[in-house]
Order: C-alpha cells, then structure tokens, then sequence
C-alpha cells in the first residue's frame, strides 16, 4: 500500500515538472492577432517606416449582390433519378463564403455593357469593328422554324423586357462582361469616393480608347490614369499616412481592392446558393435532403397551389389554361416575378438555365478536392516587355475567340495588359492518358495525342468575302465531350420539372448562346470576423 501511495506522489510530481517547464505554462486563450509587431521590429503604418497595410475592407455586399456564408453540404442528387444518371451522385463539399447575384443579368444590365463597347470602342474604327458586334447577344436563338414569334426583334432592345433576363449569350461571352463589370464597378466606387474625376465620360476627359480606367493601370500607378486619379483622396483613403510618393505608390497595390472581381460562380457555390442551406440544416444530410421538386407549389397564402417556378408543365403547356394561369409567363419572366428563395435569390429553379464557369466532366473527382472544387483552373501573368515594362493591348493586336455563329469576342481590350496562359488544368485527373502522366501512366503505343474526349473541335475559316465559314471535322467522335463544353445548372422556361433541382448538371457548348441558358455573376468573399458560431 505504502508502495503504491509512493508511486503517485511521484507521478503527481513528474505532472508538475512537466507543467512547469513549458508543456501549458504559456498557453494564450487565441481569439485574432491585435497589436501586430512584425519580426523586423516595426509596426505597420509607423510614420517613419516603409510599409503600410492600409485599411481593413469589410465584407459589403455591392448592389445586387447576396452574402453567402460558406460550409459544408451535399452535392448532387440524393433519391433515385428516373434517367439513372451518374455524373450527380452524391458527395459531401466545403464552400467558402461568397456573394452571387440576387438575380441573373437582365437585358438592361447588358445593354449597358454594350453600350459602353459602342461609345468606347465606335465600329466606324477599324481596329475596333469587331469588339461590340461580338459582344451581341445572339437573337436569332429565338427563331423556331416551325412557330411565330418576334422575339428575334424586341426581346433584347424592347423596354419592356429591360428587367428579363438576357439570353444568347455564351460562356465566353458572360465572361468577358464580368471582367467588365469589375472594372466599372471599381471605377463608380472610386468616383464616389472622390479617388478619380467623375467627368471621365461626360467632360473633356471623355473616355477614349487606350485610356479608360481599368484597376491593373491604376494599381500600377500607371502614367495614363494621372489625369484622372486625386492623389490627396487616394492617400485619405488608404489610410497610409506619408508624403513621400515613393512610399504612397510602393504601397498602392495593397489597398486598392477596391470591389471584389466579379466572376461566373463555380458549379458547387451555385447549387450551394440555391439550396439555401443555412435555414434548412437537415437537408445536410444524404438521408434528409428532399428533391426541391416537392416545393415547387405553393402551400399558403395567395400562393396555395400555384406553381413557385417559371417552367414547362407539360407538353403543349408553358403558362397555364387560358384565364387559369399557373405560373403566367409561356417563356421568360421579370427576374423577380416568383419568390426568392431563404437567401433572398431569385431564379435559382425555373426562368432560365445558368452557365457556371467549370468546364464539363462526368465524374466530380471529390476525392482529390473536396474543397471550393472547380475544374478549369487557368494560371496566367502578365506579358512583359523587353524593358521591364508591362505589355499592353493596342489596336492592332488584340485577339478573339470566334463564337459558333462566326461572329468574333476579344480576348483583352485595347489599353488592358496583356496575358498569357503559363498552365492549364482543365484536364487533370479527368480519366484520358494525358492527364494521368503525372501518376506515372504513358499514352497508349500507337498515338502520342490521345484524348478520350475526342468530340468535334470547332474550326472556322475566312473565305475570300471576308465571311467566316464553319469546317466539318472529319475526325469520328465517340464523345459530345471535349474543353470546349462547360456546366448549365438549373431548369428553365423550357425544361420540365425534372431539371429544375440544383443537384442536376447539363453542358453546352461555350462558344454558343442559348434561348434557355442565361447567367449570374459571384464575387469572393472575406469571412466575418466572428470564425466560429456561437451556441
């Protein structure tokens, strides 16, 4: 007995020791980083110093835009799917917080992008004539050999359909408005801010091509933007407390995100977004996650029985018997005629399909990247020239895509810096020889340039009219598959109830627009201070 008493005094002791040589004696309770000192000895933003943090950005929506705050949920469909389909199976993600659009782009949001194009870039200039036919939307989409409509005509100019969402616009196409929307949108916050001249366009300073503002020259303290940037407002703004120049353009690049960029959203943040996760946290499970199909009619209110969607009922059947109208609208509605869904963000189901920015393949590989997956990842950097100096695009070198109607979609404008792709990810880990190289596979004997998806290419050539023609690809396809396809969530006027559950995926071709398809647009977003939930 004694014995055993003796072994726990020491054991008690030893705890001591340890205890008191460091193993918990300095432990902090954590909570965020406050009174930073760096480890070369100076405090960020002391006077006499060289660097500068500026100040902190809160995460603030931007008009029309919703905060979604990001977790983990289930991807993909959860009871039987009636095709048998694979390519939704369901799989667990975790998203990080970000904002999407209360709507998809309308028809008079567009309208400004084109309008902009024309004023900026006239098509009287001949480096100019293809940059506003090619951001068009293509309204021929509406045209049906076998039925009557004007749609082709009205739908895009009409005021009427000014708050519709807009339609025949590709992928490539919705891209190229987002990074437009970027560069006006930092451009209005910094004229309400007082940063840069608010007669850029209405005064002598009008915009002309080369010389509008765009954040990569103003981040650069390019020599283009002096005229237009008050450098006395910048400095307020920032919060970096210097005279010395040197110091205030050292120091410009981080405190300039000004807006967030504005990008297409990933195919998990958008069924994310249309779930709505945050109030419904049963259906984060695989056995408790109805198919949304089920909450498609109302159940009270002005809204009993009525359907919550615009989408197709049946075959002959687009709105409802005539005095009876279920849903109203035989094709496109206002962006906001249903109800938004508990996020505050409207036609996520029906109205129309939405592009989403990864390119198409079966099989999610979640076992790789179970975390703000994405396939399509590009990474570029800037050209630069032989002095030093960045590359910018000028009226005679700017370069297209070319759309499957022929028509022609800049790359870059002219004034932007230019880029160029350094790696592309589109293909990795999607099952052909090539992209398992890297796990030490070998293409096959016979074929260095083997690809599994091996479906038709698009190619075009200009004929001696100056009309751009499409060749046949005499190769035989076994795929509808290949990089040029990218994911459409959601269901439409169009589609049947079947397609309107944000677990189902389609694709289509990128290059093309669409009757049905439209799109909505995300920003990344900073997480809130508070990191954890409080219970």
């Amino acid at each position: 007995m004694k014995k055993i008493r003796l072994f726990s005094i020491i054991t008690f002791s030893s705890t001591l020791l340890l205890i008191s040589c460091g193993g918990g004696g300095n432990t902090k309770k954590g909570g965020g980083t406050k009174g930073f000192v760096s480890k070369t000895g100076w405090k960020p933003n002391e006077k006499d110093g060289w660097f500068f943090s500026g100040k902190q950005q809160k995460p603030k929506a931007w008009p029309g835009m919703v905060y979604v705050e990001g977790g983990t949920f289930t991807m993909g469909l959860v009871e039987d799917d009636v095709m048998h389909d694979w390519n939704n199976t369901p799989r667990r993600m975790q998203v990080s917080s970000f904002f999407i659009g209360d709507t998809e782009i309308t028809n008079s949001e567009y309208r400004e992008y084109t309008t902009w194009l024309k004023f900026v870039f006239p098509s009287t200039e001949p480096g100019f004539k293809h940059i506003y036919s090619g951001a068009l939307p293509d309204t021929l989409v509406w045209n049906n050999k076998l039925s009557r409509n004007d749609y082709a005509e009205t739908y895009f100019r009409s005021p009427e359909y000014d708050y519709y969402p807009v339609v025949g616009v590709s992928w490539l196409q919705a891209t190229k408005y987002c990074d437009w929307l970027t560069e006006r949108a930092n451009e209005r916050a910094l004229m309400k801010q007082g940063v840069i001249s608010k007669d850029i366009y209405s005064g002598d300073k009008a915009a002309t091509a080369g010389a509008t503002f765009n954040m990569d020259k103003f981040k650069s303290n390019d020599a283009e933007l002096d005229a237009y940037v008050d450098k006395e407002k910048l400095k307020k703004r920032s919060g970096i407390k210097t005279s010395n120049e040197r110091i205030a353009a050292a120091n410009r690049n981080s405190s300039s995100g000004i807006v967030e960029k504005f990008r297409l959203p990933t195919e998990v943040e958008w069924e994310f977004a249309a779930l709505g996760l945050q109030k419904k946290r049963e259906y984060n499970n695989y056995l408790g996650k109805a198919p949304e199909i089920k909450n498609l009619k109302g159940t009270k209110g002005k809204y009993r029985g009525m359907y919550l969607e615009n989408f197709k009922m049946g075959r002959g059947d687009y709105s409802g018997v005539a005095g009876w109208k279920n849903d109203g609208s035989p094709t496109t509605a206002d962006v906001k005629q249903y109800p938004s869904n508990d996020l505050g963000i409207y036609g996520m189901y029906g109205n129309v399909a939405e592009w989403v920015a990864d390119i198409y393949r079966p099989i999610i590989d979640e076992e790789f990247s179970d975390f703000n997956y994405f396939r399509g990842n590009k990474t570029v950097q800037t050209v630069t020239n032989e002095d030093g100096t960045t590359k910018k695009i000028t009226n005679e070198d700017i370069k297209y895509d070319t759309l499957a109607d022929g028509r022609l979609v800049y790359k870059g404008l002219p004034g932007e810096f230019e880029r160029k792709v350094i790696a592309d990810n589109g293909n990795y880990r999607d099952g052909d020889y090539q992209s398992s190289l890297d796990s030490g596979g070998t293409a096959p004997s016979d074929s260095t340039d083997y690809n599994m998806y091996n479906s038709v290419k698009p190619k075009f050539i200009v004929n001696k009219n100056g009309s751009v023609v499409i060749q046949k690809d005499k190769n035989k396809p076994t795929t509808q598959i290949n990089d040029f396809v990218r994911v459409v969530k959601g269901g439409s006027w169009l589609d049947s109830a079947y397609w309107l559950d944000p677990g189902q995926r389609r694709f289509k071709n990128q290059a093309k627009g669409y009757g049905w398809i439209g799109f909505r647009v995300a920003q990344d977003a900073k997480n809130k201070k508070t990191g954890r939930t409080k219970r």
